[in-house]
């Protein structure tokens, strides 16, 4: 099971808290965020998160980009699995927007393919 949540503010679920974000969130301690991991190379690149910049309009091609993105990153996918497989992970982000956001894609990303395989 995937879960998502934001670093600031929540103390998000419980399970294995892995950071998804490519910079460490701003104003806060390692022991604030919790994470167990931080795969900062999951994130999608400088670019593509540059050109979203949480625009909503923009959020079917940035997602279609950052899957692309993801098919080249199939290390990191599969140590999100393995920790999946072990029990419940948690994507951990910190943009304020909750809808239209790196985690929300990955999540879509993960399950769409665990449908597939």
């Amino acid at each position: 099971m995937i879960e998502i949540s934001r670093v600031y503010g929540r103390k998000g679920g419980q399970g294995f808290r892995i950071l998804i974000d490519r910079v460490w969130p701003r104003g806060l301690k390692k022991e604030d965020v919790r994470a167990d991991l931080w795969l900062r190379d999951i994130a999608p690149s400088s670019d593509l998160r540059r050109w979203f910049g949480h625009d909503p309009q923009k959020w079917r091609e940035f997602r279609r980009r950052y899957f692309q993105e993801l098919d080249g990153k199939q290390d990191q996918v599969a140590l999100i699995r393995s920790h999946e497989r072990d029990g419940k992970v948690v994507l951990l982000y910190g943009a304020r927007e909750e809808r239209y956001n790196n985690a929300v894609a990955l999540k879509e990303y993960l399950e769409s393919r665990a449908k597939a395989a």
